[in-house]
């Protein structure tokens, strides 16, 4: 039973880092870009515009895709209370590598959101693109 515990608490790491870091990059994105925090990609360090949109899109999308995530993983889990640590182990290992996988395919949003509301040199195609 111990490994079960140990298991729910490993694949709940994921979605409660998703709300956090989610909640961050939201409420509170860094002032200045930076190679080390917040959203970084080329096309959202274009300029500090697109650094505040990128970053405010993924909180937004982290914390939505997190909360989900929370719920279903505990859900899935609870049925394997009991089981083999084989088995517990093998689920949370699947669980852990799909919750990394939705993690890195949230990226596709915020990107295509950009590309969307700026041109490839930062420009805003539209002044109400923050709305």
């Amino acid at each position: 039973m111990w490994f079960w515990w140990f298991m729910f608490i490993c694949d709940l790491l994921t979605p409660f880092l998703m709300i956090f870091a989610g909640r961050m990059m939201w409420k509170h994105t860094p002032k200045n870009m930076n190679g080390v925090i917040g959203y970084r990609t080329s096309r959202s360090m274009k300029n500090i515009e697109t650094w505040r949109f990128a970053n405010n899109h993924c909180g937004k999308t982290w914390c939505k895709i997190g909360k989900i995530m929370l719920f279903s993983s505990a859900l899935l889990q609870l049925p394997f209370y009991g089981c083999s640590i084989e088995v517990i182990g093998t689920f949370g290992a699947i669980l852990c590598t799909v919750q990394v996988i939705i993690l890195l395919i949230s990226i596709f949003p915020t990107e295509k959101a950009l590309k969307r509301n700026f041109t490839e040199d930062g420009v805003p195609k539209q002044p109400q693109y923050l709305n």
